[in-house]
């Protein structure tokens, strides 16, 4: 593939472009179609600039000869979107806490188990597993700390998961979240609010890809949150994620998508609930 030097940091050429587009894909199953060539180019300017590259040409092959994986991990950083809020698509959280949750908590009993595992598998700055964790702490009570519960939370930008660590949010993130969660659950910050301590030890942090051919979980989860994900990847990827992901699940355990999301019914194992809520056979 031929390059142009000529470029600049102001202009992407179309070979530059599909080979940076190739590489996406590759590395994190996102498919970006030439309508994102702005987006590439005004998110990956600064690190251009910074580093030092005369061309997206020259960026592109210190990438495919880093052996660190850390200039890649600053790529996911800069082309991943972690526009997330809590409380978002509320259903979700009422749905696990009324339906869900006593499901599984029935079933965990009758086997005399009290292992609860929760894999929130797209946690970007850490909204959405905080927020499972507090619903699992209002639907349970005092008896919480009982379970073995927790959420597993997994991301594959570096900068996520630092935010999500911090736990310390700004004012508009907290809109649509109940009263009741803000007063219980966080405290002030400045003019921000940050998670209690409480919660924030119950969430387990890793950088994990979603494009991994094999998953390292010893244990099926009985919950997986994956939401608002699969709307960057092209048909076959959602497919072999899905598969992944249902091997991934115990019998009678859910998965939860975005409301934008879909899977095809036709393409896989798993039973349709309600929008975009999907459960595998017991």
């Amino acid at each position: 593939m031929a390059f142009s030097t000529e470029s600049g940091l102001e202009h992407i050429t179309d070979a530059e472009f599909q080979a940076l587009r190739d590489l996406i894909y590759e590395r994190f199953g996102i498919n970006l179609t030439e309508q994102k060539k702005g987006m590439v180019v005004g998110r990956l300017q600064k690190i251009l600039r910074t580093r030092g590259f005369r061309s997206f040409h020259d960026y592109y092959l210190y990438l495919v000869e880093d052996k660190t994986n850390q200039t890649i991990g600053e790529l996911a950083n800069q082309i991943t979107t972690n526009h997330t809020f809590f409380y978002r698509e509320s259903d979700h959280f009422e749905y696990f806490m009324k339906t869900i949750l006593p499901e599984i908590t029935e079933k965990k009993e009758k086997q005399h188990s009290r292992d609860l595992r929760i894999w929130c598998a797209a946690a970007s700055s850490g909204e959405e597993p905080y927020n499972i964790i507090m619903c699992m702490m209002e639907y349970f009570g005092d008896n919480y700390r009982l379970w073995d519960a927790g959420v597993l939370g997994t991301d594959i930008s570096d900068k996520a998961m630092t935010a999500a660590k911090k736990a310390l949010y700004e004012p508009y993130r907290l809109q649509t979240m109940p009263d009741v969660y803000k007063k219980k659950y966080f405290h002030r910050n400045g003019e921000n609010w940050a998670v209690n301590d409480e919660v924030k030890k119950e969430l387990t942090l890793r950088h994990f890809n979603l494009m991994n051919k094999t998953f390292p979980f010893k244990k099926p989860f009985d919950c997986i949150w994956c939401r608002n994900v699969m709307i960057y990847f092209d048909a076959n990827t959602k497919i072999e994620l899905v598969k992944r992901l249902y091997h991934q699940t115990a019998p009678g355990g859910y998965l939860l998508i975005g409301h934008s999301e879909t899977i095809g019914r036709g393409t896989t194992k798993w039973k349709y609930i309600c929008p975009a809520v999907y459960k595998k056979e017991e």
